[in-house]
């Protein structure tokens, strides 16, 4: 497997992602839509989700495919963003029909980050907003790091972020994922720069460390405050899937969070994978196909984890050092 040219989820042909974010806030959303719908799935693990339209993505539902699909910030206050992301799309004459009306199908996942030290004492919700603006800034490009849904991220010790990887399989099928890393665990292992997704890493995508030289042996506590947890993802594929074998493959994307993550899908976070089929190219082989699809998702989300880490930048009145503040540009500590 090799990274698609842009290293995105945006190499998924077709997707486009869009963010939006807010410094005196330290919140934002990030969208991933189409021109197109797309079938699409979740799976969660975590013990602490907030979701919207998630009941709808089970392969029985009538509905087979969505529109738009938002990572946001804000707690629940965040899941607001798919009205504006559903306004964005109305107004494109998008949605699903029902008879002359035209319905948008907007699923979407949040994470906590009421505590981050932004001003949230807001008269009106500013999610709304700031989802049209995500919408509306939907292209094959985006920022990483500290930008939309990741804008005010944490990890158990460093900012967390928006991160994104993809990967082209021997099949000529492109895998990407995109995620929004606010974890309860680490991405970096103990207290060294080596990230725990480092034996997946493609080049120096995040620092070029290789893996730690020890591993912790004690048993993880957890060290941010309770709720501010959850890391939520989507992983992405130009592979014509049903809605069931788009579940598998955010089943399987889970193991990528945990490769890049300790402790991962903890009673505190919220830990979502959503799955998205553009159906762009058929399944020459199923079994080796979905097989691959599979490892390539958990592949690409440990990459994009470990990017979003790698890339945060430092803003003021942080709460938590960047990885590159902590580290600097070789590792070192500082």
């Amino acid at each position: 497997m090799r990274p698609g040219p842009r290293n995105l989820i945006t190499d998924v042909t077709g997707l486009r992602v869009g963010n939006a974010d807010d410094a005196a806030l330290r919140s934002g959303t990030t969208v991933l839509t189409a021109d197109q719908p797309f079938v699409a799935a979740v799976h969660l693990m975590g013990g602490s989700p907030g979701t919207r339209e998630t009941d709808l993505l089970a392969p029985d539902r009538m509905v087979q495919e969505v529109d738009a699909i938002f990572l946001s910030g804000g707690s629940a206050f965040g899941l607001d963003a798919g009205q504006g992301i559903m306004q964005g799309l109305r107004d494109a004459g998008r949605g699903f029909a029902v008879g002359p009306v035209r319905v948008p199908i907007v699923p979407g996942a949040i994470v906590f980050d009421l505590l981050n030290g932004g001003d949230k004492d807001w008269a009106h919700s500013p999610y709304p907003a700031l989802g049209r603006h995500a919408f509306d800034a939907a292209t094959d490009d985006f920022a990483l790091g500290t930008a939309g849904a990741g804008y005010g991220a944490m990890t158990g010790t460093l900012k967390g972020g928006l991160g994104s990887a993809s990967c082209v399989l021997p099949s000529g099928l492109t895998v990407g994922a995109l995620v929004v890393v606010n974890a309860l665990g680490q991405g970096n292992v103990g207290e060294t720069p080596h990230f725990w997704a480092a034996p997946w890493e493609e080049g120096t995508e995040f620092g070029g460390l290789g893996p730690a030289p020890f591993l912790p042996q004690d048993a993880p506590l957890p060290r941010k405050r309770l709720g501010e947890a959850t890391t939520i993802a989507i992983v992405a594929t130009d592979a014509t899937l049903t809605k069931a074998q788009a579940h598998r493959m955010a089943v399987a994307a889970h193991d990528g969070m945990a490769r890049a993550l300790v402790p991962s899908h903890t009673p505190l976070d919220g830990d979502l994978v959503f799955s998205v089929a553009t159906g762009g190219k058929p399944l020459q082989d199923p079994l080796t196909d979905s097989f691959q699809l599979g490892h390539a998702a958990a592949t690409c989300l440990a990459r994009a984890i470990a990017r979003a880490v790698y890339l945060a930048r430092s803003e003021p009145l942080d709460l938590q050092p960047t990885w590159h503040s902590r580290f600097g540009e070789r590792g070192a500590a500082r």
